[in-house]
Order: C-alpha cells, then sequence, then structure tokens
C-alpha cells in the first residue's frame, strides 16, 4: 500500500475517535446538567437551600442542603437532609427529571426548616404511582433540628405520712342535777302525789234496831213487824 493510502487511512481513523469523543464528551455534559446543576431556592424563614441528585444503585437519591442567614456575629444554621426514591419508575420522571425535583422544591420552600416537611413528596407528574417511586426521607442531619418532646419534671417522692397517734378518749363526768333557782314573786309549786286508795271489800254495814222497831217486835206480830215499827216511829217523832 502506498504511503498517501495509509495517511489516508489514518486519518479516518483519528476523524471517527475524534467524533466519539466529542459526542461522549457531549453526552456527559447533558448528563451532568441534568443530575450535578443544582436546584436553589428559599425556605420560608429565609434558608438558603440547594437540591443535588444522584445515583445510588437503583435508587435515585437527593440531598437538599441549607444554611440560615446569619444574626449579627453568630453564624446561621447549617443543615442537610436526603431522600431516596425511584422515580425512574415514573414515565413523566424520565421524559423530564428535572421539572420532577422542581415540583418538590415548590413544597419544601413553603416550609420554615427544610428538613422538618413531609416524610414522602409526591410531585404531581407522578402523583399517582406507589410510594416506592415517590422520594421518602432518609436521614437528616443535625439530628437534633427536629424538637425534642420536654421530659416531665419527676417530683421528688413524698415522705409517707406517720399516723396520727390516737388520743384517749375523755372521760366523761357525771353531770350533777343543778337545783332549780326560783324566780323572785313566784313560789315554787311542788307535786302532791296523792297516795291511791287500797282496794278494800265493802261489807253490809250492820244497822242498829231502833227503839220503834223493838217495840213493834215485842207488841205486833211478826208479819206486821214493819207496819208498826212504822206507826210507832210516826208517833214517836
Amino acid at each position: 500500500m502506498k504511503p498517501r493510502a495509509l495517511l489516508l487511512l489514518l486519518a479516518a481513523v483519528v476523524c471517527v475517535s475524534n467524533a466519539q469523543t466529542n459526542n461522549s464528551v457531549n453526552d456527559n455534559n447533558k448528563q451532568r446538567s441534568i443530575w450535578d446543576e443544582p436546584i436553589r431556592f428559599s425556605t420560608k424563614s429565609k434558608d438558603s437551600c440547594t437540591m443535588v441528585v444522584s445515583g445510588a444503585g437503583d435508587y435515585t437519591r437527593l440531598r437538599v442542603t441549607c444554611k440560615g442567614p446569619s444574626q449579627g456575629q453568630t453564624a446561621g444554621r447549617s443543615y442537610y437532609c436526603d431522600f431516596q426514591g425511584k422515580p425512574n419508575l415514573c414515565r413523566a420522571y424520565s421524559l423530564n427529571p428535572r421539572h420532577y425535583f422542581t415540583q418538590m422544591m415548590w413544597d419544601l420552600r413553603k416550609l420554615s426548616h427544610a428538613c422538618q416537611g413531609a416524610k414522602i413528596y409526591r410531585p404531581s407528574m407522578c402523583k399517582k404511582h406507589p410510594d416506592e417511586v415517590q422520594m421518602s426521607f432518609l436521614a437528616a442531619w443535625p439530628r437534633t433540628a427536629s424538637p425534642k418532646p420536654s421530659k416531665p419534671v419527676q417530683e421528688s417522692p413524698r415522705k409517707p405520712a406517720a399516723p396520727a397517734q390516737a388520743k384517749p378518749a375523755a372521760t366523761q363526768k357525771p353531770v350533777r342535777p343543778q337545783p332549780v333557782k326560783p324566780q323572785p314573786g313566784k313560789i315554787p309549786q311542788t307535786r302532791k302525789t296523792t297516795p291511791k286508795p287500797a282496794k278494800t271489800t265493802a261489807r253490809p254495814s250492820e244497822v242498829p234496831e231502833s227503839k220503834s222497831s223493838r217495840m213493834a217486835s215485842e207488841y205486833c206480830w211478826k208479819s206486821f213487824h214493819g207496819i208498826c215499827s212504822y206507826v210507832i216511829g210516826w208517833f214517836q217523832n
């Protein structure tokens, strides 16, 4: 083969390799513009945040990093949180992945703390898909960013109250009857008890024999003693 033909062949090989290299570079630049260019936003409390997407095996991982505004000489707070999911199973995500995270960002910027929102985000373009497809909360730093419930104040144990000693019952003194004082101008009235008469059987009293009846028994017949006694008594009176 002539040297000129060899040079042309080598030149063609170099051009093909350069074209492949340029295509791969363009593909890498395109991939970098989707995954590595952060999405920036500010929260309700003026925290400046960025969203960076990366791959972790079959999962897609999102890190949200925020820094709060400085207050005088005190530096602002810094925190971040990670989310993980499989949004590539959603067809709409495959067509426009950046818009998927832009829709998620619209929810994050409404919060005062970007890492204290929902545990699962469902952008509207893939809202009907299951939880596996959505971006779920994975971890956050610092862990003390979320408020902890306050511990109840422990009261000191109270000492048991000593049982009250039973006092001996006071002996009651016999109550003496007090004499009734007579009021001036009034004579004290004493109740008189009248003894009940004893029950006696009444015996027939013997009527003494009168003079008229004695004379009638002497001078008159026995059957006329009553009339004679009456007549004699009448004359004697």
